[in-house]
Parts: structure tokens; sequence; C-alpha cells
């Protein structure tokens, strides 16, 4: 029996590996491991044309999709001008995304969003982000050290039952953060299943009428 293949989509950034300065198609090994520790085998994704235009040609390789973190999202995605700070989208990447959600979730193959991914999945269903939580929660809890998780602990909520609890197997998660971003207004068919345990910022989002979509911030 073939072991899961879960497609990881990448990050498309400018990078320094050795004497070189190039951009590249990269995913952190964190995410791999993961899979990998499940039994999955990891298929990176890197922005594509032709499959930006038809998705099926990449999701058919494919038993899960993840939404990887990283940069914001286009703001023009939904709806909206650039906050001053917004800032480092790749239209690649974001047209890549965005047309793999979408069809995704028409396939309902199973999709975890992690971080940007949660955002990206709320877009994809035309929701809505807050560009800039401190302006609008007053605090910085959400990224409080930049670059490093280290000091960015803050307690989740979950909701009883629903897949993010099962996952996290309790109901009250302990969780490391470092956004700047949030789901504002929530996309079709998904609901609200994590919730930052200061703010009551959406922090889990998922489709109950899905096999498995879950968004975790």
């Amino acid at each position: 029996m073939r072991p899961a293949t879960i497609g990881i989509c990448t990050s498309l950034e400018p990078i320094r590996f050795g004497l070189w300065h190039e951009v590249a198609a990269f995913s952190p090994y964190a995410y791999v491991q993961a899979v990998q520790r499940a039994g999955g085998l990891a298929l990176l994704l890197a922005p594509d044309p032709r499959a930006t235009a038809e998705p099926d040609v990449l999701l058919d390789l494919l038993d899960g999709l993840v939404l990887a973190g990283g940069v914001d999202v286009d703001p023009a995605a939904y709806g909206q001008e650039p906050h001053p700070s917004t800032a480092g989208w790749v239209p690649e990447r974001d047209a890549f995304e965005l047309a793999l959600t979408t069809r995704a979730l028409e396939r309902d193959l199973p999709l975890l969003g992690i971080c940007r991914g949660m955002q990206v999945l709320n877009v994809a269903r035309g929701g809505t982000l807050l560009q800039h939580l401190p302006d609008v929660v007053h605090h910085d809890d959400h990224r409080r050290v930049a670059g490093t998780f280290a000091g960015n602990d803050h307690d989740v909520r979950l909701a009883p039952g629903s897949l993010a609890e099962r996952a996290a197997g309790r109901a009250l998660h302990p969780t490391k953060s470092h956004h700047h971003q949030g789901v504002d207004v929530l996309g079709e068919g998904l609901t609200v299943t994590g919730w930052g345990a200061r703010d009551e910022l959406p922090e889990a989002v998922e489709d109950p009428g899905k096999r498995f979509v879950l968004g975790v911030q």
C-alpha cells in the first residue's frame, strides 16, 4: 500500500545558500518531517502557471494539501487596499494557492492551512482579513518577538468536539504564534472553532461539510 502523498505549497523568496543569493521555492523542513512522521510522502509544490490555470494537474497526484505559512496575502485578493504594515506578498504564490485551494475544496481533498494558509483558505472562500492585528486587538500577543517563536506563547480555546479539538487533544491548547494578520469576515461554509483566549480572535476554522478542512492560525 503506497503512502499518502501530501502536497506542501512552498514559499517563493530570495534566500542565501552557500555563496549564492537567488530566488528559491522552499519549505521549512519541519513541514516535511511532520508529514514523514505521520507515514506520508511529502511533495513540495512550487508556484506554477499551468497548475494555477489547471489545478487538477497537481491535485490528481495528491491525497492531501498543506497550505504553509509565509508572507502576507495581497489585499487585492479580498478587495482591500494595503495597510502600511502589509508587505511582501508574492502574486504568483497567491494566485497558485488560491487556485489550488478552491479546486481542492471542490474535490473534497483533505486540506490543512497553517498561519498564512488559514488566511488563504478564508480568502478563497470569499472572506477578508484584518491586516494589522495590533490596530484591532490593541496588543502584540500574536507576534511579540519578530523572527522567532520564542516568547510568543498564548492559549487558544477550541470548540468541544471540533476537528481542531480532536487534533489537538484538548480544549485549551497552548500554542506559539507569529502573525500580525487574522480572519475578519469569515469565508462561506467555514466555522470558527478556535479563539484566542485573551481577545477571541479566530485561531482555527474548519468546514464541517468536508472530510477534512482545517485552518490553524
